[in-house]
């Protein structure tokens, strides 16, 4: 009897509104998966933001995980980044489905990036892995940096207005005068686009690899951000918010050689995208953290 598929309180937290009929497919979508890849599942269902992952075995006995997502800008090019950069880097995909978005991803160690205790030896493993995605250029198929800022800079005048506060307004045309001045020289690099802790994962053959890309062609520096804003109680917790976020992004340049100037530009080039984002989704002011992050690195 085929095994019943829970699918995991948060992807329906997240999906029941925005795609219900994805989800309501789910359970037959990795039916069909399961039986075409001739896969048995080994393990309860787990689940990203936006995926759902099943622990599963293949008939030679080589454990892996079934990822299921939705087809969109992100997923398409997944697979596709994950075999362009170098294998000791990165999650090995076992098989895909550029129909459904659908892989199978070698089994790596229930640990990540998080789980390190010193959140300074993780940023500097994190900052060398970086090094070596961003060394890599952007096969062609990968979505681009410069279409993505250019949206941004396209939309912002219609959001602006929803903030309420005079001086978020000005810091996010300030911004948007920023991205537009690096608009011309995008960069062609292999972004991950989302590089933070938790998607570092501990492995068998390298101790760390990368998972769940959205790949991008464009400047390393677009790809900084991420470590200013992500294990955020560590920073709060040094007692000095603004130094340890000043920190973190020498540590970044320190052991990338990223531009701090470039670095800099994109970073408030990813502050004024999420706030772009948070405004359409209906807020009115400049989410916290990252008020934080602008008001140390560029006030």
């Amino acid at each position: 009897m085929p095994r019943v598929i829970e699918i995991p309180a948060k992807l329906i937290r997240n999906h029941s509104e925005r795609s219900p009929e994805w989800l309501a497919s789910l359970p037959g979508t990795a039916a069909t998966y399961l039986d075409r890849w001739q896969l048995s599942i080994t393990g309860e269902p787990l689940s990203g933001e936006a995926s759902l992952i099943l622990p599963v075995v293949r008939q030679d006995g080589t454990e892996a995980m079934l990822k299921l997502q939705s087809v969109n800008d992100e997923s398409e090019g997944e697979a596709l980044g994950l075999r362009t950069w170098n294998h000791d880097d990165v999650v090995e995909v076992l098989e895909d489905d550029p129909a459904t978005s659908t892989l199978l991803l070698e089994r790596l160690e229930p640990r990540t990036l998080e789980d390190l205790p010193d959140h300074v030896e993780a940023t500097r493993i994190l900052a060398e892995l970086l090094v070596r995605l961003s060394a890599v250029q952007a096969p062609p198929g990968i979505r681009r940096l410069a279409d993505i800022a250019g949206g941004m800079v396209e939309d912002a005048p219609g959001l602006i207005p929803r903030l309420v506060d005079p001086a978020d307004r000005r810091l996010v045309r300030r911004f948007v005068d920023q991205v537009t001045e690096l608009l011309p020289d995008s960069g062609d690099r292999l972004l991950h686009w989302d590089l933070h802790y938790a998607n570092v994962m501990a492995a068998q053959r390298q101790p760390w690899l990368v998972i769940d890309p959205k790949p991008l062609a464009g400047d390393p520096g677009f790809d900084v951000f991420p470590v200013l804003w992500n294990r955020w109680d560590d920073l709060v917790a040094t007692g000095d918010l603004p130094k340890a976020i000043r920190h973190r992004l020498d540590l970044m340049l320190e052991v990338t050689g990223i531009d701090r100037d470039r670095a800099l530009g994109w970073t408030a080039g990813r502050i004024l995208q999420n706030v772009l984002w948070f405004t359409e989704d209906g807020a009115t002011r400049i989410e916290d953290e990252l008020a934080a992050v602008a008001a140390a690195l560029h006030s």
